[in-house]
């Protein structure tokens, strides 16, 4: 760093001259420190206290369970469900929000519960458990209520609301309309979606066994409200957490959840 002779004194956007009473060389760029009253930093590159600074924010982030995870790509919501173990029927929710840089949580911990049988990383169709992973959520929300206010679309649930969960159905693991009262053409372990209360009042789709579908993959696994009963595989809340939860969700943020235990997070006490 070499101090610059003969630079030009500096001006305001009014075009009033200041005196910079010291300047110095960092690569190709000359800089002001000071300029007597007034202070400035211009900018490029980063000093070394810049630099420094900057070190100790990554740092922090990488203590930040949301970027421990490195799963999230260019997401900047996330939610993590975290269990004790596979065989857990209960987890940890906690939102997190990229601010810059880094993730900050903006929601939780809350309780939460999983499947009746835990969780699977090879979740398949009727085995009771919550699938591990990390995945995106459905483009539209639904629910037996009104929209509560969510930034997603929202289907307010009527007779004929289906969830098709027949591995051999066309329309396996989506949202079918039938005529109210009509026998639906796929199985009747198929979820009445209108008839489940109050665990869907409101819901948001876990984007699990979507692109592609795989018949017999698992279906319908859905972020809802709890009961305070183990799921089938969904993952539930209370309902001023999942209420929270689903007004804060952005499409235009590409959320994504992401499902685990304690240690298949990497985290210390497993």
């Amino acid at each position: 760093m070499t101090d610059s002779p003969g630079a030009r004194p500096l001006r305001t956007r009014a075009g009033t001259p200041v005196r910079a009473t010291r300047w110095v060389r960092r690569g190709a760029l000359t800089v002001a420190l000071s300029f007597g009253a007034t202070s400035a930093v211009v900018g490029l590159p980063m000093s070394s206290v810049a630099l420094k600074a900057s070190a100790t924010a990554l740092a922090a982030c990488a203590s930040n369970l949301a970027e421990k995870l490195q799963a999230h790509g260019s997401a900047r919501q996330l939610v993590t469900v975290e269990s004790s173990s596979t065989s857990s029927t209960s987890a940890e929710v906690v939102l997190w929000q990229r601010r810059g840089a880094c993730f900050a949580r903006v929601g939780g911990p809350w309780p939460a519960m999983v499947g009746q049988n835990g969780l699977s990383p090879h979740h398949v169709e009727g085995d009771g458990t919550t699938p591990m992973g990390t995945f995106g959520f459905g483009p539209v929300m639904y629910g037996a209520n009104a929209d509560p206010g969510v930034a997603y679309a929202y289907h307010r649930l009527v007779c004929g609301d289906w969830w098709d969960e027949e591995p051999d159905s066309p329309g396996y693991n989506l949202f079918v309309h039938v005529s109210c009262g009509q026998r639906p053409p796929f199985a009747t372990g198929s979820e009445a979606l209108w008839t489940e209360l109050p665990s869907y009042d409101e819901f948001a789709v876990i984007a699990y066994n979507l692109h592609p579908v795989v018949p017999g993959r698992g279906s319908g696994i859905f972020l809802h409200l709890s009961t305070g009963l183990p799921t089938v595989g969904c993952v539930a809340l209370s309902a001023a957490a999942l209420l929270f939860t689903l007004r804060w969700l952005r499409p235009a943020d590409r959320p994504q959840i992401a499902i685990g235990t304690t240690a298949s997070f990497g985290r210390k006490g497993a």
